[in-house]
């Protein structure tokens, strides 16, 4: 995939960074963090003239001031993927999301999106029920294959669980690290846990890969049997459903979905919403998102 999108951080900064993120740290950089006398060794290119000119002024000899600079950095990626079973639900006739290759589609994309700002990227899941971690520390890809065979037996509270131990992983994960939680959230999130996530300063993306027809809202299919596969054992089964029960349906898939993207609002989250596995659509949800990133920031500057 050689489309990207930008990694937009909440809080503007001044500068451009490979990611556009600012280090603690002085080097070479765009912001200037500080002023302070010439020593011996310093770049003639730090040199503050003006300022220089009028301490010398001042003080009837040469004086010389130099410009510090914050160092400019790469922020560091992390995908926290959902492996439950509700996430390895594929397309059908009635179906046209495919979850699994939703998954694999965004990673790429994540991936290669990260790799254009010069950033280290992990990964973390639960696949079997315990953290399968791969450290944004090198720039050495996982095998091909790897993500495929992963399973789909996460608990259900498995995303609370990846923030929380990314938490008690806190030197791989500096402070403005993009964190992509890729999810349908048919389970809730927990806001508190991702409130103390936001505490660390880290810039927390939600990915809400959901069927636009049968999960975002519900069809008007009353009064027929509709297929309805078991995601554990695959095995298929015919439901009928009466038109209250899918008017219902309706009305708490549609509640569910308004209620989600407003509690992740309320804490100054921007969700990305994706409802296709083709790899264009996918990349046009995170330019969105993006999109409206710049707006938010711009907005409260």
């Amino acid at each position: 995939m050689s489309a990207v999108f930008p990694l937009v951080p909440r809080r503007r900064v001044i500068g451009l960074a490979f990611g556009g993120v600012r280090s603690e740290r002085r080097g070479v950089g765009s912001d200037v963090a500080s002023s302070r006398e010439y020593q011996p060794g310093d770049d003639v290119s730090w040199m503050d003239w003006p300022a220089s000119a009028k301490l010398s002024a001042a003080r009837g000899t040469d004086e010389f001031i130099v410009r510090e600079r914050f160092a400019d950095e790469a922020p560091r990626v992390v995908v926290v993927c959902d492996r439950r079973p509700s996430m390895s639900v594929q397309a059908s006739p009635y179906r046209t999301l495919d979850k699994p290759r939703a998954i694999l589609t965004t990673l790429e994309l994540i991936q290669a999106s990260a790799a254009a700002a010069r950033s280290l990227t992990g990964y973390l899941d639960y696949a079997d029920g315990e953290p399968y971690w791969r450290p944004p520390r090198t720039e050495h890809r996982a095998a091909p294959g790897t993500f495929e065979s992963r399973a789909f037996d996460a608990p259900a509270d498995t995303v609370s669980f990846g923030l929380e131990f990314l938490a008690e992983h806190r030197r791989d994960l500096p402070t403005q690290a993009f964190v992509f939680v890729l999810s349908d959230f048919i389970v809730p999130p927990d806001l508190r846990v991702w409130q103390r996530a936001l505490e660390h300063r880290w810039e927390l993306v939600p990915v809400v890969i959901q069927d636009p027809v049968w999960e975002r809202s519900f069809p008007q299919v009353g009064g027929v049997s509709v297929p309805y596969a078991d995601p554990r054992s695959g095995r298929v089964s015919p439901v009928f459903l009466s038109r209250r029960e899918a008017s219902r349906l309706r009305r708490e898939h549609e509640d569910r979905w308004s209620r989600l993207v407003h509690e992740f609002r309320s804490l100054g989250v921007e969700p990305v919403a994706v409802d296709s596995h083709a790899a264009g659509d996918v990349l046009a949800a995170f330019l969105r998102w993006a999109d409206l990133r710049l707006m938010w920031r711009g907005a409260v500057a």
